[in-house]
């Protein structure tokens, strides 16, 4: 049944998807919520081709539909620049070998007292629970892995200040963090956070399945094996990133009470030579949690202009004397012209945090 509901619910977006796009190529205009609910979903359970529709829950089908017009919304306000952020694709054609997922509203779910989770026309699931619910859930989404592993997520309500962490002792307890390729990142002290490099360690064992994958006939039971082989690998080095950078910033949230980090332009770097290398690395998912978890801990987290020149600023006489560009990524140390002699990485550390503390004195920082 939840590979049933999954198929009616693709089959759904898809619908949607065919049904928008035709009618930009007859430039008519585009169905509304409503129109497609009725045609797509109440209509189509009364012809042959769609009538397997009524034996999920009506429930994930419409809200199926309300992603899809979400999608689109939010496509057609990157393109007229009232959604911030960066520009953003039209919903594609989803496949049964992808991430599936389908959500139930408060009539569609109930959590049953044994622990049980009970989802229309599918039936009570057994759990295993990671938590506790803080507060009653107003949706729950069951999703599948392309590896066949199933999840529940649920929205809940959540206290501002449940996760709020003391004030730490010590004042001095603050960090500016360096991020870089050659180590993840440095912060006070010289203290270095190696860069783990996921994907380049497990680059050679996916490129050996996804050969394997490209031998086998379409269609074939050994693709689909070989196909699942290539997730897996997907899946862990995914998994083993995301452990690792919560890891770092749950250390670095209960040892510092202010962070400083550079603004930095993840998009724009990964489109040079070494795009493989900070996709790898995980800035953007680094700061986002970072940034997050600061805030919901009550830290004082700051991000410095991407253009404040913290790796040639002399952190002792404060003259721009260090390397720049990209013929000045070889040079990991330099000797300023008054006589200081400067690691790359611990000087532009320093000068991060000095210009994160000018920003929240003179109150220009959003913390």
């Amino acid at each position: 049944m939840l590979a049933r509901t999954f198929g009616c619910v693709r089959t759904v977006w898809n619908d949607a998807v065919a049904a928008r796009e035709a009618a930009f190529r007859q430039r008519l205009p585009h169905p509304s919520l409503a129109v497609l609910d009725r045609t797509l979903i109440t209509e189509a359970k009364r012809t042959a081709e769609r009538r397997w529709l009524a034996d999920v829950s009506n429930v994930p089908l419409q809200q199926s539909l309300r992603d899809c017009h979400a999608a689109y919304r939010n496509f057609f306000d990157s393109l007229s620049g009232r959604r911030n952020g960066g520009r953003v694709g039209p919903p594609q054609f989803k496949r049964r070998t992808g991430a599936q997922s389908a959500r139930f509203t408060r009539n569609g779910f109930t959590l049953r007292p044994n622990g049980r989770l009970y989802l229309a026309k599918i039936g009570a699931l057994k759990v295993v629970w990671s938590r506790k619910l803080p507060s009653a859930p107003s949706s729950v989404t069951v999703m599948k892995t392309p590896t066949g592993k199933f999840f529940v997520s649920f929205v809940v309500t959540v206290d501002d200040g449940a996760e709020l962490l003391e004030p730490l002792s010590d004042p001095e307890a603050e960090t500016g963090i360096d991020l870089g390729l050659k180590d993840f990142a440095v912060l006070r002290g010289g203290k270095v956070i190696d860069n783990p490099r996921f994907f380049r360690r497990l680059e050679r064992k996916l490129k050996k399945s996804q050969r394997a994958l490209s031998r086998k006939a379409k269609g074939s039971a050994n693709r689909g094996k070989a196909r699942l082989r290539v997730a897996k690998v997907h899946e862990k080095i995914k998994h083993t990133r995301s452990d690792w950078i919560d890891k770092q910033i749950k250390a670095l949230v209960s040892e510092n009470q202010a962070l400083y980090v550079e603004d930095l332009h993840v998009k724009g770097l990964v489109r040079g030579r070494m795009a493989k290398s900070m996709l790898d690395a995980g800035f953007g998912m680094f700061l986002t949690r970072l940034e997050s978890k600061a805030s919901r801990a009550g830290r004082t987290f700051v991000k410095i202009d991407r253009y404040f020149p913290s790796t040639r600023l002399c952190s002792t006489c404060g003259a721009l004397t260090g390397p720049s560009g990209l013929a000045g990524l070889k040079h990991r140390a330099w000797r300023c012209g008054c006589g200081a002699h400067h690691d790359r990485d611990v000087n532009a550390e320093i000068n991060i945090r000095r210009e994160g503390k000018r920003l929240v004195a003179a109150g220009l920082a959003d913390t």
